[in-house]
């Protein structure tokens, strides 16, 4: 199994998480939202997968604290790819 699809399957875990704790609350309105807007069940965690992405990288690259404020605002403008 490549590297790329082992951090998919952790993201989708983490995706799964939240939507089973609904938390935050937002991954699950966004998760509904893009589902009646007409993607799939994958496009729709690969979007959200996006989202929390870009939050892992400046945890672990820049050693930055989780911005959960930046997560819900990201996850808000999908389908707009976040690259905030």
């Amino acid at each position: 199994m490549a590297t790329n699809d082992k951090l998919r399957e952790q993201i989708f875990e983490i995706i799964k998480n939240q939507l089973r704790d609904n938390d935050p609350a937002e991954t699950k309105l966004t998760f509904d939202r893009l589902r009646k807007q007409g993607f799939d069940d994958f496009q729709t965690r690969q979007m959200i997968g996006q989202c929390l992405a870009v939050e892992l990288f400046d945890v672990m690259k820049y050693r930055k604290p989780y911005n959960n404020e930046r997560y819900i605002k990201n996850l808000s403008a999908l389908p707009k790819e976040p690259f905030d």
